[in-house]
């Protein structure tokens, strides 16, 4: 059985290699970053529930906006 995804705090890194785990974590994370920003509405809501360029991760109810838009990695 497939364990269930978990909303929760994940670091940038983390959650890119969630969805591309054969890339190294700089990787992932670019790669996750570009798949969001070509979601323009995506990379609004984010920014209106906090998220910065600065920011090291992304908050649960961030991270269920992204799922949302990609899929479960």
């Amino acid at each position: 059985m497939a364990k269930e995804f978990e909303y929760r705090s994940y670091r940038k890194w983390e959650l890119g290699m969630l969805y591309s785990p054969d890339l190294t974590p700089d990787a992932a994370r670019k790669r996750l970053m570009n798949w969001i920003a070509l979601q323009p509405e995506l990379v609004e809501t984010l920014h209106r529930y906090g998220l910065r360029d600065s920011s090291k991760t992304f908050t649960p109810i961030q991270v269920r906006l992204i799922v949302e838009a990609l899929g479960e990695p």
